[in-house]
């Protein structure tokens, strides 16, 4: 584990084996939904192994983090879009993501927000175009939970099943498996449309 422990930055792993580690994942993971540009992935796993016995915990934490994050983008793209909004589009380069994201939410948003919460797309695009489209803020904070929770407890399920195997793997195949996942969430969909045609 002291090689884990060495894939974290120095300023977490002071918080490993702390009570305070649970609220810094949640403000991690927080401030990575509104504009941090770092895989949270990549600081889960380490500390998914490192903490085992907290592994449910924590993807717990990085999911209400990401959840009070989602709630943070949305609000500044119902109100401040014209101005801020625009402003973290240009740092995060998604305006072309947010225009097409915005054309799927008034076709499909719920699982517009499911899928991009699953993918490896920044999930700064599904917040910002929510808001500014006014889709429904409950509808939107359920989908963000589903696909977002898909993904930090399926990354807690992997490191859970493989080990320490989990952060090569998620290195070397983490789009692959966001696609996968999405594929499977695509199928889920369409499925229950034909179920209820």
């Amino acid at each position: 584990m002291a090689n884990m422990q060495a894939q974290l930055p120095h300023w977490l792993q002071r918080f490993t084996g702390s009570h305070w580690l649970l609220p810094v994942v949640f403000v991690a993971s927080m401030l990575e939904a509104v504009i941090v540009p770092i895989p949270l992935e990549l600081l889960l796993i380490p500390l998914f192994l490192i903490e085992q016995k907290r592994l449910w915990a924590l993807a717990a934490a990085a999911l209400l983090g990401c959840l009070a994050g989602a709630l943070a983008g949305y609000g500044l793209g119902g109100w401040l879009f014209d101005s801020l909004g625009q402003q973290l589009l240009q740092l995060t380069g998604g305006q072309d993501a947010l225009d097409r994201f915005t054309q799927e939410l008034k076709q499909d948003g719920f699982m517009a927000i499911v899928m991009v919460g699953i993918t490896p797309v920044p999930f700064q695009v599904a917040m910002l175009a929510a808001g500014a489209a006014g889709y429904s803020l409950w509808l939107f904070i359920l989908a963000s939970a589903i696909g977002r929770g898909i993904r930090y407890f399926g990354l807690a399920l992997l490191v859970r099943l493989t080990g320490e195997k989990a952060l090569q793997l998620w290195q070397q195949h983490a789009r692959k498996l966001g696609f996968a996942l999405l594929g499977l969430a695509v199928l889920g969909y369409g499925l229950s449309h034909w179920l209820n045609a």
